[in-house]
């Protein structure tokens, strides 16, 4: 089996997203990338291309969920393998819109694999979420470990992992990479490309981010009284230049063997709330203010990822920390403090 070399993206606008289009295109890759820009924008891809010093190539406004028009693109383009981005990915709203999380992260995934298999590909890597472990017991967790899934975002992406695993099962000529992945977070350091939130982040680094440039007057904690060491919610950040490159090896690593493959990614290193507070603002040199507020249902205490396996069977390890990604985070705000807003959209002829 040949190395792929033309990579369709789902979801190539969002945070991930773009960086491991950046990331690509750097190595080489020929790309088509779809988006439907519900949660990111078209503007991003200037950035990209900027970065990369070359054009993206094609760009196509579309749900994956639309059958038809995804079809299209494949009809369009000769695809070897697909990176897997697409969806939503907030706790929180899929606290309050279960079957909205089901129909966009299940039902697209389901859409993209039937469309991969009427057109002949069977090559995927799929960003997943350690997400799945919930409260699954001590720390760090290892991929062996049972998913308890506590919320329907950690639940849909167990979902597709086990749809894809089945699929693997009874199609041979499927190969499947999962990477389950902690908390993505940084920038690009050229501070050109970061984590552009619509509305109030659901995510920790952009909301501190945004207090500290001045957008919001205080980050809200979300509980206290975790049995952890500082009384808040533990995480195993993993920067987001780490997490796109660990993708980017995947598609070196599809040729291995075939059948779906699950691997961590992460710095098996568990960060508090407070403690990625107090990070980011000695990398910005400002007072990040804060109140506590209650727990927010379908949070855990603590997820660390092991990450091991991924070091042991492909020798690659990620090596940016806390400090890097607070640094590069606070180079985006910094440089864009509104985000993409102020940026033109390429006109393409």
């Amino acid at each position: 089996m040949n190395a792929p070399s033309t990579i369709l993206v789902t979801g190539g606008a969002g945070f991930i997203g773009s960086h491991a289009c950046v990331e690509l295109l750097d190595h080489g890759y020929e790309l088509i990338v779809v988006d439907n820009y519900s949660n990111s924008s078209p503007r991003a891809f200037t950035r990209v291309e900027r970065l990369a010093g070359r054009f993206v190539g094609a760009l196509y406004e579309l749900d994956i969920r639309d059958r038809p028009a995804l079809a299209a693109v494949f009809d369009r383009h000769s695809v070897d393998a697909v990176m897997h981005f697409a969806g939503d990915k907030s706790v929180s709203r899929s606290m309050r819109s279960p079957e909205e999380y089901y129909d966009n992260n299940v039902g697209g995934t389901t859409s993209l694999l039937r469309t991969m298999h009427d057109h002949g590909v069977h090559q995927l890597v799929y960003a997943s979420s350690c997400a799945v472990y919930g409260e699954s017991g001590p720390v760090p967790v290892g991929e062996s470990t049972p998913a308890q899934p506590t919320n329907p975002y950690a639940a849909s992406k167990w979902i597709c992992e086990q749809l894809l695993s089945d699929v693997c099962r009874r199609r041979p000529e499927y190969t499947v990479l999962c990477l389950r992945y902690s908390n993505p977070a940084g920038a690009h350091p050229s501070g050109l490309l970061g984590e552009d939130v619509r509305g109030v982040p659901d995510n920790l680094m952009p909301y501190v981010a945004q207090v500290a440039i001045g957008r919001r007057e205080r980050l809200r904690v979300f509980g206290a009284d975790y049995p952890t060491h500082d009384g808040t919610a533990v995480r195993d950040y993993v920067h987001v230049m780490d997490t796109v490159e660990a993708h980017r090896l995947a598609l070196d690593h599809l040729a291995d063997a075939p059948g779906m493959h699950v691997y961590n990614l992460g710095l098996g290193e568990g960060r508090s709330v407070l403690d990625v507070v107090a990070a980011f603002s000695t990398a910005s040199d400002k007072h990040i203010p804060y109140e506590v507020a209650p727990r927010r249902p379908g949070d855990v205490a603590e997820v660390v990822a092991d990450a091991s396996a991924m070091t042991r069977v492909w020798g690659w390890r990620p090596t940016r920390h806390l400090d890097d990604m607070c640094r590069d985070a606070w180079e985006f705000q910094r440089l864009n403090p509104h985000g993409y807003a102020r940026t033109a959209r390429r006109t393409k002829g």
